[in-house]
C-alpha cells in the first residue's frame, strides 16, 4: 500500500509539475550502487550503498533524491520530493513576474493634426512610456502631403520636444514610403533626474 501511494505521488507530480527527461532521478531510479548521502536535516550520513539509502528514506517517510549524478560516488538527500517541486516551481513564477518585458507601442498621426488630438494622443504616450514601453510615432501621408514631407519633420520636433523630460529619441525620424517613424524609449529613473 505504501509503495502504490509513493508510486502514485510520483506520477501526479510528474504530471502537474511537467518534469522533463533530464529531471532528478528519485528512489527505485538511482542505479548507482554506493551513493554519498544528506539527511533530512542536513547532516553527513557518509558513502553507503543504495539499498541503505533507501531504506533511511523509507523510514523517514521521504525520498531519496539524487542531487549530483555526475560525482563520484552521485550525492542523494534525503528530502520530500513534492515539496521541493513545488518550491522550485513557485520560485520560477516568481522569477517571471519580476522580469519585465518592454513592448513597442504605436501612435499614429496625420500631418494635419488638430492640437488637441495631438495633446491626447501625447499623453498616451506619456502613459505608455511611464509604464516602461517605446512608443513608435508614425506619421501618415495620403496624397499631396507627401509633398509637404517637411510638416512631418516639424510635428515629429515638436512630439519629441513634448516627450523630451519622460523619453528619448533612439535616432532621427526615418521616412520610409508613406510612412515617416521614430522610436522614443523611456528614460531610465536615474536619467530622469
Amino acid at each position: 500500500m505504501y509503495f502504490v501511494r509513493r508510486v502514485f505521488l510520483r506520477t501526479f507530480f510528474r504530471r502537474c509539475f511537467n518534469i522533463s527527461a533530464k529531471e532528478l532521478l528519485i528512489n527505485e531510479e538511482i542505479r548507482a550502487e554506493k551513493v554519498r548521502v544528506i539527511g533530512a536535516d542536513g547532516s553527513q550520513l557518509g558513502i553507503i550503498s543504495r539499498n541503505e539509502a533507501l531504506n533511511a528514506a523509507h523510514e523517514a517517510g521521504l525520498d531519496l533524491v539524487e542531487m549530483s549524478p555526475n560525482a563520484e560516488p552521485p550525492v542523494c538527500k534525503i528530502m520530500d520530493y513534492g515539496k521541493f517541486l513545488y518550491e522550485r516551481t513557485k520560485k520560477e513564477k516568481e522569477s517571471k513576474k519580476k522580469r519585465s518585458t518592454v513592448e513597442l507601442k504605436e501612435i499614429k498621426f496625420s500631418c494635419r493634426i488638430d492640437k488637441h488630438d495631438f495633446d491626447t494622443k501625447l499623453n498616451h504616450a506619456r502613459r505608455f512610456l511611464s509604464d516602461g514601453n517605446k512608443v513608435k510615432m508614425t506619421i501618415v501621408f495620403s496624397g499631396r502631403e507627401m509633398n509637404h514631407t517637411d510638416r512631418g519633420y516639424d510635428l515629429m520636433a515638436n512630439i519629441k520636444e513634448a516627450l523630451v523630460d519622460i523619453g528619448g529619441a533612439d535616432k532621427a525620424p526615418s521616412l520610409d514610403g508613406r510612412f515617416m517613424t521614430l522610436v522614443i524609449s523611456p528614460k531610465k529613473p536615474d536619467e530622469a533626474k
